[in-house]
């Protein structure tokens, strides 16, 4: 990936140029100290002048009033705010009429910046004032006094802190009162410049000691530059959080979210004190100080599946070359190409106006069907289908270009959504709620409408990244998420029961990623690289789960990796220094979900005794429990040395009815509740009281003898039973009630579970000749 620039070959400003700003996506303006806002326009290189401003205006920072908020148009968004030496800011229409001017500071206004609804305007100055304005600029409050002034200001992603600079250091500060403030040392040098993305809610802090930094919003530091020749004095996320450029003498810079390089650019422009990205995130304006406004544009962009990659050679070509016969394929299209996505045998294109679908096995004939809002900020594909993201909303397609759905919920703010917060697989979307971080919402792809009884899955702590698995049934999938502790959860997308079970598999996991062909989820912890070949074990046996895993040292991928794509064997791993590394993993385990998903359990033994290997026995195991095949799951136990969970499978088989083998299955995963639930159903009161008995839950057993008014001196007689073998006297009321008027005669007590038990035969015994007799009837 790099930088296109252009710059003109006079400057159309006679004066150093302060700042820029864009309206679409191919218009700006920009403000410089000879007095005048001129507007570029680029696809007709044209440059008109706006307004010319009196002489005593010199004009420092431009921010236009946001255009859409959910959706939905604003009425003021053909203005910008303009905030200028004399110690004013003034609110200016797109035509160059100055409808207000606003007396705000004492010494130059440095800083202005709209929130993200439009609603407040937060300004500062050489005075070290923070003052938070009403949009028709009526002073609301001063949040802040510094000693010193105050460079740069930005708003936190839910417009509910501000985020500005003091001297060397960075201060977040809530607009509540009395609310914790965070500060810390950000640069050695004053700070210059800085910007809190709403995507990702990451910080960049730019300075006099020539360094650019990225930080999370606790404070913390992910990456560090080195020194460069000039102070930074400018820096600006793109609107999707994926990248940054950065700003000085001579200098503009194209970076990862993570810090590292991409591009660097040596334009003859002076200093550029001002960096703005078009609404599309495809284009760079910059405001010089030699009176040049300098535009770049990103090319060269890459996308790779299996044997294509294709690279963004020009703003409207594409090039596709098929590595295994070197076949190349050039795409055209009709304008700017702003998001790709190539998965799953398709390349999904979105230009400013369309989107085109095309086949890996024909390039030659694209599907192609406009957009219906502006700028797509997002593509995610599944196997089925894909998901489209712009500022009006959520768009579920099929590959043949057919709306399938358009999911919302209750504040929905599509500009805020990224790949860490949105999961997409063939039967389920999940999104994060950025409302409330601990809360996500699940639909159904086909009619847009939420999950089960419409309740999201809500956690106890703040939700960082999610992800749904991609293979399987509905009813088995399965969702993954990683909490603000860095703590891997799974659980069940589809509720059964009353609550969902949300068990921990992992602890301190940066990054997690489901294979694209198997249920298989690999994610980076502390200093390990770890693979759950079977998550779902956790649901079956927990023991079992240490078994299933592969972990290698995680060392040589230094600090922050990130998990790119987990596809077939292969993971694909980005480093800090934005260098790729591939690991391959065992072919095997995927083998092993494909036969058992094909119920092949015959292939899947004869494949675990040709590998030899423990983890593989673990994963088949418990695949076979948990799809009720014991036999398998007796040698795959006997195979890893299991041997009292190998005498219970045989105690389950020997049970005489199927209802009664159903449950002890159950149990045998830990699913108490819904074992009594199924021998109550069945009628096997007796069961069912047993079961507690054998756990000890003896207030439960005597409950459900009440009940059913049945086995209530079996009850009584184990559990005199149980206190003698302890040397213990009865204390629990219930128990002491029910002993005064029985008598506990063993005797009867087995005989009537003889009975019980030969009762429970005959029906087993009887059940399949009733069906039988069905048939015949029909």
């Amino acid at each position: 990936m790099r930088l296109k620039t252009s710059l003109l070959k006079e400057p159309k400003h006679k004066e150093l140029v302060s700042c820029v700003g864009w309206t679409t996506a191919d218009e700006l303006y920009s403000c410089s100290d000879d007095h005048h806002i001129m507007k570029w326009n680029l696809l007709t290189s044209e440059t008109t002048q706006v307004v010319k401003l009196p002489d005593d205006i010199y004009p420092l920072d431009l921010h236009w009033f946001p255009k859409t908020v959910g959706g939905k148009k604003q009425s003021q968004a053909e203005s910008f705010v303009l905030t200028s030496s004399d110690g004013k800011f003034h609110l200016i229409s797109k035509i160059g009429r100055v409808e207000k001017s606003v007396e705000a500071h004492c010494g130059a206004v440095l800083a202005g910046r709209w929130n993200y609804e439009g609603t407040a305007l937060v300004t500062v100055g050489e005075d070290g004032q923070i003052k938070i304005w009403s949009k028709s600029g009526m002073l609301r409050s001063t949040l802040a006094q510094q000693g010193t002034p105050v460079y740069s200001v930005a708003w936190g992603p839910d417009s509910e802190k501000i985020l500005y600079t003091s001297g060397k250091q960075l201060i977040i500060k809530p607009l509540q009162p009395n609310a914790k403030v965070l500060q810390w040392k950000a640069h050695d040098g004053i700070i210059l410049k800085l910007d809190w993305n709403s995507v990702n809610d990451l910080i960049l802090s730019a300075g006099e000691d020539c360094k650019y930094k990225v930080w999370d919003s606790y404070g913390r530091l992910l990456y560090s530059s080195q020194p460069h020749d000039y102070p930074i004095t400018s820096i600006a996320w793109a609107p999707d959080g994926e990248l940054f450029a950065v700003g000085s003498f001579h200098t503009l810079r194209l970076c990862d979210k993570t810090g590292w390089s991409y591009a660097l650019e040596k334009p003859s422009t002076g200093s550029i004190f001002n960096i703005a990205w078009s609404v599309d995130g495809t284009q760079i304006a910059g405001a010089c100080g030699n009176g040049h406004v300098i535009f770049a544009h990103i090319v060269e962009q890459r996308w790779e599946w299996k044997n294509f990659e294709i690279t963004l050679t020009k703003r409207r070509t594409m090039e596709v070359r098929n590595v295994v016969n070197d076949a190349v394929d050039l795409l055209e299209f009709r304008d700017r190409v702003i998001k790709a996505s190539l998965n799953y045998g398709h390349l999904v294109v979105s230009t400013s106006l369309q989107c085109y679908v095309f086949s890996t096995k024909n390039w030659n004939t694209p599907l192609i069907f406009d957009l219906k809002e502006g700028t797509v900020s997002l593509i995610l594909q599944a196997e089925r289908h894909f998901l489209l993201i712009d500022g009006g909303g959520i768009y579920l397609y099929s590959y043949e270009g057919r709306l399938i759905s358009s999911p919302k919920f209750p504040g929905m703010r599509t500009d805020i959504l990224n790949a860490q917060t949105v999961s997409l697989s063939n039967d389920t979307l999940a999104i994060k709620d950025k409302a409330d971080e601990k809360v996500i919402y699940l639909f159904e792809v086909l009619s847009g409408k939420p999950l089960g009884d419409g309740k999201p899955l809500t956690h106890k702590t703040d939700i960082t990244e999610i992800a749904l698995d991609q293979k399987g049934l509905t009813n088995e999938r399965k969702i993954a998420f990683i909490d603000k502790n860095r703590d891997l959860y799974i659980t069940s997308v589809k509720r059964f029961g009353k609550e969902q079970k949300v068990i921990k598999i992992g602890t301190m996991v940066h990054t997690l990623a489901w294979n694209d062909t198997s249920n298989i989820l690999c994610g980076l912890q502390d200093t390990r690289f770890t693979v759950w070949y079977y998550p779902n074990t956790v649901y079956v046996d927990k023991d079992l789960l240490p078994k299933t895993l592969y972990e290698k040292d995680a060392s040589e991928f230094s600090k922050n990796p990130q998990i790119l794509c987990f596809m077939g064997n292969q993971v694909t791993i980005r480093r800090a220094d934005g260098s790729l590394i591939h690991l391959n993993i065992s072919p095997y385990p995927a083998i092993l979900h494909e036969y058992v998903s094909g119920s092949k359990w015959e292939d899947a033994v004869r494949l675990c005794r040709f590998v030899k290997d423990q983890t593989m026995w673990a994963c088949l195991a418990a695949m076979a429990v948990s799809n009720k095949d014991m036999t398998t799951a007796e040698i795959a136990y006997a195979s890893i040395g299991d041997i009292d969970k190998v005498q219970y499978i045989n105690s389950i088989k020997e049970l005489p009815s199927k209802e009664s083998r159903m449950a002890h299955i159950l149990l045998f995963s830990g699913n108490i509740q819904d074992a009594e639930m199924l021998l109550l159903q069945a009628g096997l009161f007796y069961r069912a009281i047993q079961v507690n008995i054998n756990l000890y839950n003896w207030d439960r057993a005597l409950e459900l003898a009440v009940k059913h008014k049945t086995h209530v001196d079996t009850v009584l007689g184990y559990r005199q039973k149980f206190l003698e073998d302890f040397g213990k006297k009865e204390t629990n009321n219930r128990f002491l009630q029910y002993a005064e008027g029985l008598e506990v005669d063993w005797d009867k007590i087995k005989a009537k579970i003889e009975m019980e038990i030969s009762k429970e035969r005959e029906r087993a015994a009887a059940t399949p000749a009733v069906r039988t007799s069905v048939t015949v009837q029909r």
